[in-house]
């Protein structure tokens, strides 16, 4: 998936609509993190879209069957929108304000800062999710850190997922630093 393929759909949720502004939470939030070709493929492969409109939040219901699993334009072009609420996610206090956002043709798209994405995975912890995030991690397109000093401003369904959150992340970050330090080695016996 790319930005184009979501301004192809965004536009068609415009004609529906008349909104012009969309919030995409999902995997493909990453589309708005810098250059598209640096986005490993891992993080980008998802064809559903999960979004709202920006002014409205439930309103993009109402274009579920003309854009949603199932209808013509997942037919005929293989993705499909995927409605959502802003309070679907876990997210951490401050998110709104971090959002990038990309225009084209009059149609915005806000995205979730990757980060902030991350915490929301780290709440569902599906494999899907946390394959996304180690393609993140590896790619720089996620920070740890970030991640870390975000969490305790994260209001999480229960304990039972703040925990599964805490206990994903040190495991990340112990898989994380055995792939920094095995990288270090290598580096360091390619030296002369």
């Amino acid at each position: 998936m790319n930005r184009s393929h979501l301004f192809r759909l965004f536009e068609a949720a415009h004609r529906l609509t008349g909104h012009r502004d969309y919030v995409v939470i999902g995997s493909l939030s990453i589309l708005g993190a810098g250059d598209e070709r640096d986005i490993p493929a891992d993080m980008s492969m998802s064809i559903d879209i999960d979004c709202y409109t920006k002014a409205d939040p439930g309103r993009i219901a109402d274009v579920r069957s003309a854009l949603g699993e199932g209808s013509e334009f997942h037919r005929t072009n293989g993705y499909y929108l995927d409605p959502v609420s802003p309070s679907l996610p876990s997210l951490p206090d401050g998110w709104e304000g971090r959002m990038s956002h990309v225009e084209q043709g009059g149609i915005r798209i806000w995205f979730l800062d990757p980060d902030d994405a991350a915490i929301s995975k780290y709440a569902r912890s599906q494999p899907n999710d946390l394959r996304w995030i180690r393609a993140g991690l590896l790619s720089g397109h996620i920070s740890l850190p970030r991640v870390k000093s975000r969490l305790p401003a994260t209001l999480f369904l229960d304990k039972d997922e703040a925990a599964r959150v805490a206990t994903q992340i040190e495991a990340d970050s112990l898989w994380f630093d055995t792939i920094k330090a095995n990288r270090a080695h290598r580096h360091r016996q390619i030296k002369p």
